[in-house]
Order: structure tokens, then sequence, then C-alpha cells
């Protein structure tokens, strides 16, 4: 079984969901080859890509999360979805419990990305405190969409809220090319001792395995010694990522080959059952519907 926990839907109709994106920079994928839902079906089908998580494309939508809850809502029993909202506005916490009153399941921070190379430190205020609270009382996953420079800042909110489960987005976006102890991801590495933080290995990790003096089997496999493969999940990126998805499962595959079958299980299947509760009670769909 694979679960795919990073993809991204974009309507249609831009008129029922139109553009407004996050720091006022629409992103070029979104642009050029978006994806709506009824076609993610069709390429999970046809990439064998049993189910998948759907976040919320800042650079499309901001914080208007209309589009990914209603596209969990047309495939429940396929997709489940992480929301985003300006965790430091005063309403943050009624806005965090209306999308998940939508069926949504995880919430994401984007602080950090291709439409936005600065990293923001909002998410550490005392203004987003009842956010992460929220979070925490509802066992809430959240996503961090960030930079390695960070880091740092990131642990004063894990020790302030030591409960909230974690997921960094693309490994934090940590280099790799200086190779073995892959010395630049330091602050990455300083938080394996935290055990509600996560990695969500994408094809950004995967592919600065590949360069310099790293190598996959070295740094990802430094990234599982570090935290165990029950606080690692795959996701594709998809559609954001250029290679089609069949392309980003084999990338996946092949990098990851060095390890077990049963660590390989947990990353592209189990850790994702228990972040994502909703995706184990649903019953597995293997045909698609529009």
């Amino acid at each position: 079984m694979i679960i795919d926990t990073h993809t991204h839907v974009i309507a249609t109709d831009t008129k029922k969901y139109p553009l407004a994106p996050l720091f006022g920079k629409q992103s070029t994928w979104s642009a050029e080859h978006p994806l709506d839902y009824p076609d993610m079906v069709k390429a999970n089908v046809a990439s064998g890509v049993d189910k998948a998580v759907l976040v919320q494309a800042s650079s499309a939508y901001a914080f208007d999360n209309s589009y990914t809850a209603d596209s969990v809502a047309a495939h429940p029993e396929r997709f489940t979805g992480v929301f985003s909202v300006d965790v430091v506005a005063p309403d943050a916490p009624a806005k965090m419990r209306h999308w998940m009153g939508k069926g949504l399941t995880g919430m994401r921070i984007f602080t950090s990305g291709s439409t936005h190379a600065a990293q923001e430190t909002f998410f550490a205020e005392e203004a987003a405190f009842p956010a992460w609270q929220l979070a925490s009382d509802q066992g809430l996953p959240v996503c961090m969409q960030m930079r390695v420079v960070g880091l740092p800042l990131l642990e004063t909110v894990i020790k302030r809220f030591p409960r909230v489960r974690i997921l960094l987005d693309h490994f934090a976006r940590a280099e790799a090319a200086d190779g073995p102890p892959f010395t630049s991801a330091a602050p990455l590495w300083a938080l394996a001792k935290y055990p509600n933080v996560y990695l969500k290995l994408t094809h950004r990790p995967i592919e600065q395995s590949m360069k310099g003096k790293a190598t996959p089997e070295a740094f990802l496999g430094k990234a599982i010694r570090e935290f165990g493969a029950a606080r690692i999940c795959w996701g594709s990126n998809f559609p954001a990522a250029d290679p089609p998805l069949p392309e980003l499962i084999e990338m996946a595959r092949k990098a990851l080959s060095f390890l077990p079958q049963a660590d390989q299980d947990q990353i592209f299947c189990k850790t994702a059952l228990a972040l994502y509760p909703a995706l184990a009670s649903a019953p597995r769909h293997s045909g698609a519907r529009a």
C-alpha cells in the first residue's frame, strides 16, 4: 500500500476558487501545470497510489482552503487534507476549528518556499501560541514549510508544545552535497531527539542525496538512523515537482532500496497512517470516480 503525504490540487474553476497566493506570488507550477482533484484521482490510480494527503497550495490560495476541503469531501475514501490559516491572527483557533469541521485533519504553516525565499519567524511569536495549543489539544499534525536556518527557532516551539507532531516538509530543504557527516544539515539532526518531530521525504531531499559527496544510502540512511523510519513519511510533491508521478515513486523506491522492506513499508505507508488516522479508517479504494 502506498500513501502519498504531499500532493496539491488546483481548481480549473477560478471563479468559484479564485487565486490569491500567499506573499502575493503564485507558484510557477500552479500556473503552468495545475491539477484538479479528478485528475489527481486518475493519476493516483494509474500510478498505484492508494491514498493521498492533499496539502493546501499556499502559493495559489493562501488561507482559503475551500478547494482542498471540497476535494476531500468528493473522495473521502481516498483523500484527507491539510489546511493553512494565519496562525498569528486573533481568530486562528476559530479558523482551525472551521476547517477541521470540513474534514481536514492536518495544518500547514508556510514560512518559506519557492515563491518566498526569506525565512519568516512569525510561527514562533506569542500571537501564534493559541494556534499551537489547539493543535496540541486536538492531536493535529502540523507541517512546516521552512528552511534549515529557521530550525533553531522552531526548537523553541517544540519545547513549548512537546505534544504537537511536527512534519518538516522536504527535510526543511537541508543540503547534503558536503557529504558525511552532513554538517550543513546539523540543525536538522539536532531535532531528532524530540519524538514529536517527523520528516517528510520528497524529491527534494532525494535529489540532495545525489549531489556532491552525498549518496542516498549515506544521507537518507543518516536521516533514518537519527529519526527512525517510524518518523519518516513519503510525499511526492506532485504536481509541483517536475517529474510525473510514476517517476517520483520510482525515484523514491530506488533511493530507499538499501533499506529492509519493513522500513520501506513504514515510510511509504505506516507512518502516514499514524499521522492521519482518517486514511486508516476510510475504506481502501481501487477505482476512480469524478
